[in-house]
């Protein structure tokens, strides 16, 4: 449900030192005058010396090019490779240029599907859905790891578990890193070209450790992750600004009749301020297979993810995004904005 690739050697999420606070200061000011490039300077030191971190100069839309008080938009499709009828609308919905950016379920059956079209589609920007859950009662997966070697990621009955609060409580985060790499790596070995990781239905933001353990991954396979500036994160969790790309992450919440479907997504959308923000859907054809795997879950179930996929793909609202002067960006043109800020 809730909350990506481009193979190693893209833009990193290392951690930025003091000295390369400095170096970004002196880069991105050049174009001042002498004496308020030195005043800026100045107060960047007074700052460090007051043990406060220096603010950034510019906004991720001006480091993509855009205005400050550009709204840039990712309209996200969260787990392809869950089932054929999720892919079928998933991948109609990337080549016809109705969303901007989708993330794999690796752990899921319909996995392969998946990499074959990306393997065709190169340039598809396609993330990592990374999965410690399995929560539709009639349709479950595991773990990519061996089970033996992430024993206390499994419920009682062998799966990944249903609900977060078990995974919270049971996760090693040694052996979460395990499985959350060998999804990664089966995705990268099945030729996928990653562009970000992002974590289904937020379980890996769920402890300080688990976060931990996701910008780890970041920072190894050199990706951004999606962290947004809005989310309350766990005590003690450390998310340092510089890797937060996006400032509040938004979906479709429970309780919405269908046939309010576009003015609930206008209503969400038209009061944001300047700023990046990812529009999460969910879409899928209200099938058969649809309907079995999610039969006693209507939210995010078949119908849900129909009205999703009827929602992006209509002019109506592909025309509002218009009238609101969205900019409409993917995760491949976040990760550029991280590489320059580094």
């Amino acid at each position: 449900m809730e909350t990506s690739q481009g193979a190693p050697g893209g833009s990193g999420l290392a951690d930025p030192s003091s000295d390369d606070d400095l170096f970004h200061v002196l880069r991105t000011a050049t174009h001042l005058q002498p004496c308020t490039r030195w005043v800026v300077l100045a107060s960047v030191v007074a700052a460090r010396a007051l043990g406060q971190a220096p603010t950034s100069m510019t906004t991720v839309q001006e480091r993509l090019g855009y205005p400050r008080d550009a709204r840039l938009l990712v309209i996200h499709a969260d787990d392809a490779g869950m089932a054929h009828s999720v892919n079928r609308a998933t991948l109609e919905a990337l080549e016809q240029g109705w969303i901007t950016s989708a993330s794999i379920l690796v752990v899921c059956p319909w996995f392969p599907e998946v990499a074959r079209w990306a393997r065709a589609h190169p340039d598809a920007d396609l993330g990592i859905h990374l999965a410690l859950n399995s929560e539709w009662t009639p349709f479950r997966w595991g773990p990519v790891s061996p089970v033996d070697k992430v024993s206390s990621l499994l419920d009682d009955e062998g799966y990944l578990p249903l609900v977060e609060e078990t995974v919270l409580a049971k996760a090693r985060p040694k052996e979460a890193e395990r499985e959350l790499r060998s999804q990664i790596d089966r995705a990268l070995a099945a030729g996928i070209r990653i562009t970000h990781l992002d974590a289904h239905m937020g379980t890996v933001g769920g402890t300080p450790a688990l976060i931990e353990v996701y910008r780890g991954l970041g920072r190894k396979y050199q990706v951004p992750v999606l962290l947004d500036r809005s989310r309350p994160y766990p005590p003690g969790a450390e998310v340092p600004d510089a890797e937060v790309l996006v400032d509040r992450i938004l979906e479709m919440t429970p309780g919405v009749p269908v046939t309010e479907w576009q003015a609930a997504y206008e209503r969400m959308l038209s009061p944001l301020p300047p700023g990046v923000y990812q529009l999460i859907v969910h879409l899928a054809w209200d099938d058969e297979e649809m309907r079995g795997a999610t039969w006693d879950h209507p939210d995010w179930g078949a119908a849900w993810r129909q009205a999703d996929l009827d929602l992006v793909k209509s002019e109506a609202f592909r025309n509002f995004l218009s009238q609101q002067g969205f900019v409409r960006v993917s995760w491949r043109d976040l990760a550029k904005a991280r590489a320059v800020q580094r």
